[in-house]
């Protein structure tokens, strides 16, 4: 054998492709999946969730849905990155 051997099924150059593929689109659905959890805590108004994860919390950075916001921010390069590659497409 003159290469390292994969046991993945299409682990080869396009296995790697379909990986970079996938990972760029579960780049690009974080953002809108963490602003919908956002939205989607702050309409439940509380819980259980927000009882344990929110007690004792008087800041209003404490809770769920700062979280949740916070979580879609830092997602949101993936979002960027696809706007500056259509721009610059747009562009040439």
């Amino acid at each position: 054998m003159t290469g390292p051997v994969s046991a993945a099924p299409g682990a080869g150059n396009g296995g790697a492709a379909t990986a970079g593929h996938l990972a760029r689109w579960l780049a690009l659905a974080a953002t809108p999946a963490f602003a919908i959890m956002a939205v989607l805590t702050a309409l439940a108004g509380g819980g259980p969730a927000e009882m344990l994860c929110g007690a004792g919390q008087s800041s209003l950075l404490g809770g769920m849905v700062p979280m949740y916001l916070l979580m879609s921010a830092f997602h949101a390069a993936a979002w960027l990155r696809l706007m500056a590659e259509r721009r610059g497409a747009v562009s040439r």
